[in-house]
This record gives structure tokens, sequence and C-alpha cells, in this order.
């Protein structure tokens, strides 16, 4: 096995745990690094840190998958790893649905994967962990008897490590348009072409949070996607629901998740550009007891990340003049580069330019089932809020 040595001067972040090595933090290799291959990474002193996967086609030149010695990176490596993954996700409480692996977070860099019902989609977005396919699909299949696994590989992510963009089944094709349940709830997951996976498994336990606060209310909802915060505030009791997304095809799916819970009567979908809509809508004095708002992520890179500020503080600024005295924001970020401080700051900026004063709900973050790892800031990417406008 290929040897790498770090450089004497690196960032305490490699020694405190963190799985990513930076080409420039490297100091030399035994041989010529293949892209793929699995290497042993020793301190300049020759101690060892681990073993993981290099691209040199890409900035994080290696992703570590393990600090122990022992163990042998080959396909029961990884069958033991998504045992694992399954094993804490049971003990939890997340089974029916959920996210069965979160990349970094569950010692397997740049994988995931999403479990609905007995149905697997798959996610390998870094070429060291892509070569290993066969073994992820391996092991769902021992552990779970999967009806079906569908990948998602159709990312841009992926030219960053010189691997295409495809989608397909991975194992005999199956319908994959999806029924699941959450909490009492059904909806329809497209896996072939929906976001992402087909579904936000991330907002579970947030959607579960807006049920007192939308009971008998008149909401509001943007970016509502297939409507599941919507549909949940329907059920929860309130007296009439509005989402808004710009997506033709995805209000027209969340048109069908509300039929598909009898509650077509109280909440219903419209297409629509939020940003518009919502600055118009305040000009012509519209008012709600509850806005909810989950955007996506407005960047994905630290360049772009005034724009992201930006658009956070200006989307919030306008839900909140969209809101009664004493009704409620509830509101979201997806994204990792803009920290739980900088997201409540955009908040705070915007309740101060809407003349608002707010009072903290609650302030939580992404469902359990996506482990949030100290010293791992990807891990830590969903700020939820909820807030009461005075």
């Amino acid at each position: 096995m290929n040897k790498v040595y770090l450089k004497r001067k690196i960032s305490p972040r490699i020694s405190n745990g963190h799985p990513w090595i930076f080409a420039n933090e490297v100091e030399k290799t035994d041989e010529e690094i293949k892209a793929g291959d699995i290497v042993e990474v020793f301190f300049y002193d020759g101690k060892f840190v681990g073993k993981g996967y290099v691209n040199p086609k890409s900035q994080i030149l290696i992703r570590l998958l393990t600090r122990n010695k022992k163990d042998e990176i080959d396909e029961q490596f990884f069958i033991d790893r998504i045992a694992q993954c399954w094993g804490y996700r049971q003990k939890i409480g997340y089974t029916e649905n959920c996210r069965l692996v979160f990349g970094e977070a569950d010692q397997l860099p740049q994988l995931i994967i999403d479990k609905f019902n007995d149905y697997f989609v798959l996610q390998t977005l870094a070429l060291g962990i892509d070569v290993w396919k066969p073994a992820f699909v391996k092991a769902l299949r021992q552990i779970f008897q999967p009806r079906g696994i569908y990948e998602r590989n159709d990312i841009p992510v992926r030219e960053l490590e010189g691997l295409p963009q495809h989608k397909g089944f991975l194992s005999e094709p199956f319908d994959t348009k999806i029924l699941i349940q959450e909490n009492g709830l059904k909806f329809y997951v497209d896996v072939e072409n929906g976001q992402k996976t087909g579904y936000f498994l991330d907002q579970q336990d947030n959607r579960r949070a807006i049920r007192h606060i939308v009971r008998d209310a008149e909401v509001l909802g943007a970016f509502a996607y297939t409507g599941t915060f919507e549909i949940h505030a329907a059920h929860y009791g309130a007296r009439s629901v509005l989402g808004i997304d710009i997506s033709e095809s995805a209000i027209k799916q969340a048109a069908e998740n509300a039929e598909l819970n009898n509650l077509q009567n109280i909440v219903r979908f419209e297409t629509a550009n939020a940003f518009d809509t919502l600055k118009q809508w305040a000009k012509d004095g519209r008012q709600y007891d509850v806005v909810m708002l989950d955007p996506p992520a407005f960047t994905k890179s630290r360049e772009t990340i005034e724009k992201a500020i930006t658009g956070y503080k200006e989307i919030n600024l306008r839900g909140m003049k969209l809101i009664k005295p004493g009704g409620f924001l509830v509101t979201s970020s997806c994204t990792n580069l803009v920290s739980p401080e900088l997201f409540l700051q955009i908040i705070d900026m915007a309740a101060s330019d809407a003349r608002r004063k707010i009072r903290q709900v609650v302030f939580q973050t992404q469902s359990s089932d996506h482990p949030i790892i100290w010293g791992i800031e990807n891990t830590r990417y969903l700020k939820f809020l909820i807030l009461q406008v005075q």
C-alpha cells in the first residue's frame, strides 16, 4: 500500500479527527499516487494517521476512511461499516425512512444512502468512494433484501472529481415513485426526478415542530417543493394553507400529496417566484398568522457567500412583513457555509429592517439520522428556526 507523509506544519484539523487532507498538506509519497487508490497516511515523524482514498484531480487529495491501522479496506470493510450505520439508526429510532449513510458523519466520506421503506437511493460523490459502489450494493442486499436500489449521481459536484453525471437502477427496475409515511401522513417520493435523492428527510423532525403554532391559523409556505411543511400544517389544524414554489412539477406533486391525505380542501398550491410574490403581497397588504420559508442553499461555495447572505436576509425580510403581529415565522438555511451564528445575525438584520421585534421559539438542526460530528463543519448544515414576530 502506498504511503503518504504529511508536512511538518499542517492544520490541527487532521490530528483532531477531520478526514480531509488537502494536496498542499502532503510532503511526499512512496510511489506515484493513482486516483481511487487506498493509501496509508503518516505524520512527518512517521506516526500513523489513517487509511483513505486518493484523487490527484481533487483539491481534497485524501479522504480518510479509518484511523485504525489494523483495518483492511476491502469489500467486507464497507459491508461492516454500513451495518454499523444501520445499527446506529435503529438505536435512535429511525428505521422506516432515514438517511442510512451521511458521508463524513458515518466515516464514509462522500457517500450518501437514503432509505425509503424498502427502497434505497445512493450517491457516490467522490472517485475514491465511487469505485466501491458494488460493495455498497452488496451490503444493502445482504442487510436489507431491498425491493429496489437507485443511483442519483446526476449532480455537478462529481465533475470536480473527474466523474460523469448519471442516474439509473442498481437493481431490477421498479416504479420510482415511492409512497412513504411521515408523522402519520403519506407522501410520494420521486427518486428518479425529485431534488437530491427525491425527498428532504433532514426536516422530518422539524416538520413536527410546527404542530402548535399552526392550529387554527392562516398559513403561507414559500419554497414549498412537494408540500411537506404545508401538508403538515393542514394536518395539525391550520384553517387554511397556501404553498408556492417556482417549479410546476413540484407544485403538481404537492397537490397530489394533499389529495393523498384528504387535505385538498385546506391546503392549495400555486406556481410562483417567492421573492417577487412575497414582495408584491406585502405591498397589497396581505397578512398571515404563520409564514414558512424553506429556501435553497443560495450558495455552493465561499466565493458567493455574500450573495447567500443577501438572499436569506431579503426573503426573511419579506416574510416578516406578511406576518400579523404576534404571528410566527418558520425559516431554514440548508448550507454549512452559513454558520448558525451568521444565520441568526441575518435574521436579526431582517427583523431590524422590517421594524419587527422577534422572539425565538425553536432553534434546531437536521434530524438525528443526519448526525453532527463536532469539528467537521459540513455535517452541521441545517438551521431551523421558529420566531414569534411582534
